[in-house]
């Protein structure tokens, strides 16, 4: 089954068809822009031309990225504060005129590394984090997914974590790999402390560059790179739609 896979960031928009029994991407994915201020109308605007550029009229997942309950987006950390209590089920249907399925766009990566990739066959708890414009986070025991965690939210010296240890906040802040380790490491035993994990997949655009952050964490738990990198997303979305 193919279904189009939308992963929406703070800086761009990304889709391509997904093969959902083999991960895999049928046609070279389009990115664009997000919107200056990622309000709702603008940003279906965008799902839509993507949607076009494929002459697509079937199902269509997207990672969004906040808390999404029944279709409905819960809070904006990196988007319009609009977002709030919008339903971007019903938009995002009504702009494209396909039939649209929502998921937080960490839990979207999530369902494909566990499926496709780095956590493909892992026992216990397992728990997936993106470095982006923000912290997402994904934890699945035994392969099963507990749906809108937000612990890029938690406290971290007075602030937000995302605020420390994005990869956003890398590269504005300038920071060496060592300081950024540093940060990141705080951060993830804060998280061992709280979950006692087995396994840490780490993704996001910054996943490519693993081997300059991960060799100097000092945690107990084993991390590993993703492995569908950028794609995770798109993937994980297609797979949420078809259920």
């Amino acid at each position: 089954m193919q279904v189009l896979g939308i992963d929406v960031g703070g800086s761009g928009i990304k889709g391509a068809p997904v093969d959902t029994k083999t991960g895999k991407l049928t046609a070279e994915r389009v990115r664009i822009k997000t919107p200056r201020n990622a309000e709702p109308e603008p940003v279906a605007e965008v799902v839509a031309e993507i949607a076009r550029s494929f002459n697509w009229n079937g199902p269509i997942g997207i990672g969004f990225p906040a808390p999404i309950k029944a279709g409905v987006a819960m809070m904006a950390a990196n988007v319009s504060d609009k977002w709030v209590g919008t339903n971007a089920d019903d938009l995002f249907t009504k702009t494209t005129g396909c039939d649209c399925t929502m998921i937080n766009d960490a839990d979207a990566a999530g369902l494909a590394e566990m499926k496709f990739g780095a956590g493909r066959g892992q026992p216990g708890t397992v728990i997936m984090f993106t470095l982006g414009t923000g912290i997402g986070t994904a934890i699945f025991h035994r392969g099963n997914l507990l749906p809108n965690t937000e612990f890029g939210h938690l406290d971290m010296l007075g602030r937000d974590a995302e605020h420390r240890v994005s990869d956003a906040v890398r590269q504005r802040e300038e920071l060496t790999w060592k300081k950024f380790a540093k940060r990141l490491n705080r951060y993830l035993v804060q998280m061992e402390k709280l979950f006692w994990p087995d396994l840490f997949i780490v993704g996001g655009g910054i996943s490519k560059q693993s081997d300059k952050y991960l060799p100097l964490l000092e945690i107990r738990t084993p991390i590993i790179p993703a492995q569908l990198l950028n794609q995770a997303g798109i993937v994980g979305a297609a797979l949420a739609a078809r259920g």
